[in-house]
């Protein structure tokens, strides 16, 4: 679902920079001067009206960076010096203080909610197909023939853009509120984009499909970093989609993080064992109790989704702990005068992490590779690091599509064991969902679901997408 774009490399080139000179120690001394030196006097804007706005836009994601959203700012003439001198003084991080994702409204391009416009493609033809299909009469023809769209009467229902013969009506999406499955995003009175808590269930979705790069999800980088740096002993808990990220061995990997300063690496993979077995107990009961089915609940956005979207489905979901739950209760215990840090591909684990006692902080992938980036680290070039924690190839699994399912069929020992596997929550497969729970019908005895296609090894903020992700993980696993 996550994908590699400009905006996504001017976002994590910006943090590595900001982590160098906090190594260097000249963060709060030179982060003013970056909007000017990203965008000098004579240099062209790149798809914003002038160079201030751009100015503007960096300075508002150097906020975002340091762990601030425009809720935080008191007084829009403070400097970003300012604000990084409060985040190096802050002790405590409010992680629900402008939820978990929140759009930087200066970046926020307001994008025109038309949905359909006909191009100059249109040849002003006779059979006018677009009119007749029309149900709301919100075609009108100029002197020329050539067809119009009154956006006063326009309902966008898309009549018009399927009969076009020549495919002169386009569809114009506004790509969050496109992007988003729930609904979540919609306009203030001044054009600009605004997430609903009570309805997002951080998905993800839109970080990727703002094309300006508007939507953050709150960052805790620099939280973590000034722990290590006052010596406090700070452990890793790395999700298994990690062996789909950096293309590079995996104690190297654990090397770098090692580098970063991590006290200890704990992987994920280690408390998929314990999900793994009270699963696979909770559905035996479930199905001996006569429940029709049950739900996995390892990914957050999901578990967030039932909640808030579907009450009737809260029944059907496992109450058992995700790997990251389970992971850090085992880290506390190990090193009860630890951080722990959870590095994720997703968003959605920043907010179950912020309900979970034992997480004091989780990155994404892609936060993690601009520390490693701006730490000036050769991952290849790393002292090899090895978890001592060890966990089945299963257990390593959870981060594909089919992993959860197989595991816990491979756990009962029921080879015959019915499932439906939901991977991506798109408006189409919660419809599905819908339908179950109001029903009480479904065709296997467990539904694994996953927020994401191909589960976490592609989520919105891991590093490697697709193909490259799946053939990288294979090749990993295998050495499980």
């Amino acid at each position: 679902m996550g994908y590699n774009n400009n905006v996504m490399f001017v976002r994590y080139k910006l943090l590595s920079n900001m982590v160098a000179m906090w190594k260097r120690g000249e963060l709060v001394e030179k982060i003013d001067s970056m909007p000017y030196e990203m965008y000098p006097r004579n240099q062209k804007p790149k798809g914003r009206c002038c160079i201030h706005k751009e100015r503007a836009v960096v300075k508002y994601k150097s906020m975002a960076m340091l762990g601030f959203t425009m809720n935080d700012e008191v007084n829009e003439m403070d400097s970003l010096s300012m604000y990084a001198k409060r985040m190096l003084e802050r002790k405590d991080v409010d992680l629900q203080n402008g939820a978990v994702l929140h759009v930087m409204d200066e970046a926020c391009s307001s994008c025109v909610k038309i949905n359909y416009e006909v191009s100059n493609l249109c040849r002003g033809c006779v059979a006018r197909p677009c009119y007749t299909n029309c149900p709301k009469d919100a075609i009108y023809y100029d002197k020329e023939g050539k067809a119009h769209i009154d956006h006063d009467k326009c309902i966008s229902c898309g009549k018009c853009h399927q009969v076009c013969p020549y495919h002169a009506i386009i569809y114009m999406p506004v790509p969050c509120e496109e992007a988003c499955p729930v609904k979540a995003i919609s306009k203030d009175e001044y054009g600009v984009e605004h997430i609903d808590p009570e309805k997002c269930i951080y998905c993800g979705k839109c970080l990727n499909a703002c094309p300006f790069g508007a939507i953050f999800d709150k960052c805790e980088v620099f939280d973590v970093l000034n722990r290590m740096r006052d010596g406090e002993k700070v452990v890793a808990m790395v999700a298994p989609a990690v062996l789909a990220q950096f293309g590079k061995p995996m104690e190297h990997v654990y090397g770098a993080l090692r580098a970063v300063g991590f006290s200890d690496i704990i992987e994920v993979a280690y408390g998929a064992e314990e999900t793994i077995r009270r699963e696979a107990e909770e559905l035996k009961e479930k199905i001996e109790e006569g429940q029709p089915f049950m739900t996995t609940s390892c990914c957050p956005a999901y578990v967030n989704l039932a909640r808030k979207h579907i009450p009737e489905l809260v029944k059907y979901v496992s109450s058992t702990g995700s790997p990251m739950h389970y992971t850090a209760a085992y880290a506390k215990e190990k090193f009860p005068d630890c951080r722990t840090v959870f590095i994720a591909p997703c968003a959605s684990k920043k907010a179950e992490g912020a309900a979970d006692a034992n997480v004091d902080f989780v990155w994404t992938f892609r936060e993690l590779d601009a520390v490693i980036q701006g730490m000036r680290i050769d991952i290849e070039s790393t002292m090899p690091y090895t978890p001592a924690e060890t966990a089945s190839r299963d257990a390593h699994n959870f981060a594909k599509t089919t992993g959860v399912f197989t595991a816990v069929k491979n756990h009962i020992g029921e080879e015959n064991l019915e499932g439906v596997v939901i991977a991506d929550l798109n408006k189409k497969n919660i419809a599905m969902l819908k339908g179950y729970a109001k029903t009480g019908k479904c065709p296997g005895k467990l539904i694994e679901v996953m927020s994401c296609p191909g589960g976490c090894i592609t989520g919105p903020c891991a590093c490697s997408q697709g193909g490259e992700a799946s053939r990288r993980f294979e090749a990993e696993v295998k050495k499980k």
